[in-house]
């Protein structure tokens, strides 16, 4: 009986002409993300660099006389007051508003991912209007909104709330309160579509089966919605925190930080140093030492948070 011999041909099962096509399309993804890389580098990396440099010098950012201090910058940050200051009301602002943001935005992503409600893309689009809308400009009209004589006022007087207008702005018991009010409902359409996308991952046969075994709303949503949203709560919960301790621009232009240093976060002590001529010549330096400082603060909550998530993955997998 003759022996067949058969020869390689390159198919599709070749190994090496599927290394080599494989070869040709990491070499076309590289070059269609090699532009996104390069503005990332241009606008994010080199920011990240030169502020490392200009740290450790005292700089003011305008003349070429720029000299080198090492920690001196830090140093002097530590022994701030008006930093720390700046640093606990920002978590103050952080504490005051992550909690409203994720229990109201869960409360009404809950009412509309309910299929049986009508006109819910309108709500939905309600709600999202203020998240694109400028921040500055909602800081801008919000200050007359919440002046002396702004509408809050006319309609809490009017419905005998208050027995005379309120300076939420510029009282400083009253301007963070103020601020945090305005930033949860700058942000609730935002945090809403990140809920109602992680409610609309839970299967649709789970609450049908509690439905059956006769469960109410409150047990369905304790047993089954929030243990299937948690993952996602947890990110949720990071971008919310490092989102409100950067806050800028609500404040700087609603308050600038006043009255008497009752709204001032790090992002407008930072601004204050780095460009205003309220504290005399900038020094470019000392904030951009001030920013590293607090920087590292997100880090390491990013940190923590992503430990948590890890535990909790890992103990649910046990569990099972």
């Amino acid at each position: 009986m003759e022996k067949v011999v058969s020869t390689p041909q390159h198919t599709g099962t070749d190994p090496r002409a599927r290394s080599s096509r494989q070869r040709v399309l990491q070499r076309w993804c590289w070059l269609f993300i090699a532009p996104n890389l390069l503005f990332y580098a241009m606008f994010q990396g080199w920011p990240i660099v030169i502020n490392w440099y200009y740290a450790l010098h005292d700089w003011s950012g305008i003349s070429s006389d720029i000299q080198y201090v090492g920690l001196q910058n830090f140093k002097d940050i530590i022994h701030d007051l008006y930093f720390w200051k700046a640093y606990a009301n920002s978590f103050k602002f952080m504490l005051g508003s992550v909690p409203l943001l994720l229990v109201l935005a869960l409360l009404i992503a809950l009412v509309l991912n309910n299929p049986k409600l009508r006109g819910a893309a309108v709500y939905r689009t309600l709600y999202f209007i203020p998240v694109v809308t400028t921040a500055s400009i909602v800081g801008i009209i919000m200050v007359y909104i919440w002046s002396s004589d702004g509408a809050v006022n006319f309609m809490l007087t009017s419905l005998g709330i208050l027995d005379a207008p309120v300076n939420w702005l510029g009282d400083a018991n009253w301007a963070m309160f103020t601020v945090i009010m305005i930033y949860v409902w700058k942000n609730l359409g935002m945090n809403m579509i990140y809920w109602l996308a992680g409610l609309q991952t839970v299967p649709r046969e789970l609450y049908e089966a509690a439905r059956v075994d006769g469960a109410t709303h409150f047990r369905t949503f304790v047993h089954i919605t929030l243990p299937q949203i948690m993952p996602i709560g947890l990110v949720i919960l990071l971008l919310n925190i490092a989102g409100s301790l950067k806050v800028f621009d609500l404040i700087k232009t609603m308050t600038e930080g006043g009255p008497f240093y009752a709204t001032d976060v790090v992002s407008t002590y930072i601004y204050r140093y780095a460009f205003s001529s309220e504290m005399g010549l900038p020094r470019m330096g000392y904030a951009s030492a001030a920013g590293i400082f607090f920087a590292f603060t997100i880090v390491l909550i990013a940190v923590i948070q992503a430990w948590i998530n890890g535990r909790m993955k890992s103990s649910g997998r046990g569990g099972a």
